[in-house]
């Protein structure tokens, strides 16, 4: 069974201020974000939102976007057309049920075209500070390699997370992991052999990627 004190305890050593990599200064733009960092890096994501958002600043502002227009404008993020629309769809609802203010609630959140639990969370922990775990392929796999999770769905994950960690870790947990999963334990080629919580994790894995880590 890990750890899950001294694993946290790990995480913050190595992360004692872990924030999201998406450049973002209110709700609105990190949900455009976070719905635009699907399948995309975050710093294609940061680069393509330096224009985006001196253009849209509000909600009905992409809700009025020329799709055509605004798919160009994302197309570097991949998957644009559906991006597109899901963005703009979602600030329509935004306008028509919401003044046009970002929710800062998951049952809310989780009401709008293309926004789904992990987005949700990702921008009530990050936007709102809410006690909040984004499971994105990094917690996911993360989690699950240090034993602090057995499943291979995100809400179960996020299930799993919620019952270990203190809810007040929640955010700044999650937002660790993520930082771990791109930093040190990636999908690919893991720095097992650089990783802090080596001795703590479970991933039978581990030893043959300590060989090979620098």
């Amino acid at each position: 069974m890990a750890d899950t004190s001294k694993i946290i305890a790990a995480l913050h050593k190595k992360y004692p201020d872990p924030r999201i990599s998406l450049r973002f200064s209110n709700p609105l733009e990190l949900l455009v974000a976070t719905m635009l960092s699907a399948q995309c890096t975050d710093a294609r994501v940061n680069e393509v939102t330096k224009a985006l958002f001196k253009k849209y600043k509000l909600a009905k502002d992409y809700a009025h976007a020329d799709p055509h227009v605004f798919e160009e404008q994302i197309r570097s993020t991949g998957f644009y057309k559906n991006k597109a629309k899901a963005i703009i769809n979602c600030c329509r609802k935004l306008v028509a049920d919401f003044q046009g203010k970002v929710p800062d609630n998951l049952d809310a959140l989780t009401s709008l075209p293309g926004v789904g639990r992990k987005t949700a969370n990702m921008v009530l922990g990050n936007a709102f500070a809410q006690a909040s775990i984004a499971v994105d392929t990094h917690v996911l796999r993360v989690s699950n390699r240090l034993g602090l999770a057995h499943a291979t769905q995100a809400d179960k994950v996020e299930e799993e997370l919620m019952q270990q960690i203190p809810r007040n870790e929640w955010t700044a947990v999650a937002n660790a992991l993520i930082l771990h999963g791109r930093s040190t334990c990636t999908a690919k080629k893991p720095q097992c052999g650089a990783c802090n919580l080596y001795a703590l994790c479970a991933w039978p894995e581990k030893s043959r990627y300590a060989l090979t880590s620098p």
